[in-house]
Parts: C-alpha cells; sequence; structure tokens
C-alpha cells in the first residue's frame, strides 16, 4: 500500500471510533442529535434540578425549568431533554386557559391532568407548536412529550390506533422542524410503525410488566431507550437491561433528585 492511502486508511481509522463510554451518544454528522443505546441519564421534573448528577443526558420539565438551567447543562457537556406533556391537559400549566373544553376529556389518573381529543389537530397543532417554540427558545436539545397513548385508554373519546399515529407523527414533525430530536413515550404496541419517526424512546416500567423486549425496534435502529422503573428493585431488572442495552435506573414516582442506575 501506497503511503498515502496507508496514512488516509489510519485517518479514517482514528475519526471513525465511536463515542467514548459517558459521552452524549452524539452522531456528529448530523444536524440533530441522536442518542445512542445505553447512554446513561437522569430524570428530574420536581425541585431544584440538581445539576452534578455525572450522566451525559437530562430530562428536566420544559414549562418549570428556565433557559439559564439548560444553559448549566450546556456548559457541562450534558445534552437535555425537554418534558411536555402532548396528549394530556394540566390544568395548572400557564396555556391551560388556551385549552377548549371540547378537546379535555376524562382523568388520566394524575391530579388535574385529563386526557386530550387529539383527533383535534387543528385545536392542538397550534397549542404544541408553541410549546415547542418555548423548548427551542430555551435551547433544548429535544422534547419527551408524554401520554402518547391515548388510544389504549378509556379517554372519553373513541380513538382508534390509526388517530394515535396520526397525532404521534404530528408531535415528532413539531420537534423535527425546530431542529430537536424527540422520544415516543411508551406506546409499545405502535414502536414497529413509529420506531423511523422518533429519534429515541421513554419507557416506564416494561420490566415490571415483562414488556421490555418490545423496546429492541429502537435498540436495531441505533436510538437509545430511556427506561425507569418505580417499584422493582434493581437486581429484578437491570441484567435485563444490560442485556438489551437500555438506558435503566431506578427512580421515585415523583421522579426528584434521587437516582440508582444499572
Amino acid at each position: 500500500m501506497k503511503r498515502p492511502l496507508l496514512l488516509a486508511a489510519l485517518l479514517l481509522l482514528v475519526t471513525g471510533c465511536g463515542t467514548e463510554a459517558g459521552s452524549s451518544g452524539d452522531d456528529t454528522g448530523d444536524a440533530r442529535w441522536q442518542p445512542r443505546p445505553g447512554v446513561a441519564w437522569q430524570w428530574q421534573l420536581t425541585g431544584r434540578i440538581d445539576t452534578s448528577v455525572d450522566v451525559p443526558v437530562y430530562d428536566i420539565d420544559g414549562f418549570d425549568q428556565p433557559g439559564s438551567v439548560v444553559d448549566t447543562l450546556h456548559k457541562k457537556d450534558r445534552k437535555v431533554i425537554c418534558y411536555l406533556s402532548t396528549g394530556a391537559y394540566e390544568d395548572w400549566r400557564p396555556d391551560a386557559d388556551k385549552f377548549p373544553k371540547s378537546v379535555i376529556g376524562r382523568s388520566n389518573g394524575w391530579e388535574g391532568e385529563s386526557w386530550l381529543d387529539i383527533r383535534r389537530t387543528d385545536v392542538l397543532e397550534p397549542l404544541m407548536a408553541a410549546r415547542f417554540d418555548m423548548c427551542r427558545k430555551k435551547g433544548f436539545d429535544a422534547v419527551e412529550p408524554d401520554n402518547m397513548d391515548g388510544y389504549k385508554n378509556r379517554t372519553g373519546f373513541k380513538l382508534t390506533a390509526a388517530d394515535q399515529l396520526r397525532y404521534n407523527r404530528l408531535i415528532a414533525k413539531l420537534a423535527h422542524d425546530r431542529g430537536m430530536a424527540v422520544g415516543l413515550k411508551n406506546d409499545l404496541d405502535q414502536i414497529p410503525q413509529l420506531v423511523k419517526d422518533f429519534d429515541f424512546a421513554v419507557n416506564e416500567q416494561c420490566a415490571q410488566y415483562d414488556e421490555c423486549g418490545d423496546n429492541t425496534p429502537f435498540i436495531k435502529a441505533d436510538k437509545a431507550v430511556f427506561h425507569v422503573e418505580y417499584e422493582l428493585p434493581t437486581k429484578r431488572f437491570c441484567a435485563e437491561s444490560r442485556k438489551l442495552k437500555l438506558s435503566s435506573m431506578l427512580k421515585k414516582y415523583e421522579l426528584g433528585v434521587w437516582r440508582e442506575a444499572c
């Protein structure tokens, strides 16, 4: 092999190496962040954000946290996900009065929250677009849209699987149009149809319900699955999580600072 070709090959070998352990899992060739399987994370939706947790990815509330918190995390080389509820109404949010009663359904089991009529994209799309604009303005790298499986629940509306697919793809497009990544929250049954539309997944309690294998399409697509359990000790799920390459940890239901990672 001639020397110039040898040097070029060595250069490709060096630059082609994967991200180091503990990195944010970026693919720097893409404009949009793409977290990779197994990347560690922190999910904190209540209390003052503890920015000292040594993980590459944070998931925090988009309304409650100011851009200064996002900036602080970015200075620590963290990627930051904007938590929003896109499938349920929350009566305490600052834009709550913009949701007409006609799109607000049954309670989803959490105080102050009710399912939304996701068929009414004429009403919901501009409201969600405004929320995503807020995330982008604050500097978030991605969005975690919650309550994305209303069609499987008693919402007060006759939602179908097709309605859910249409709405979830709309939510993904709103994030992508703003340069942000987006995760599919739960909605396990529709992962095969939606894995190409989303950049990662967020799952709650798949180990408790023996469903973690359903996330495999994301892992096979080299996309992270951010997973939490609330009721099982880590010894009950971490071995399987490592085998499946999930980003798993134990949290308390209030989603404060405390975490026990696999």
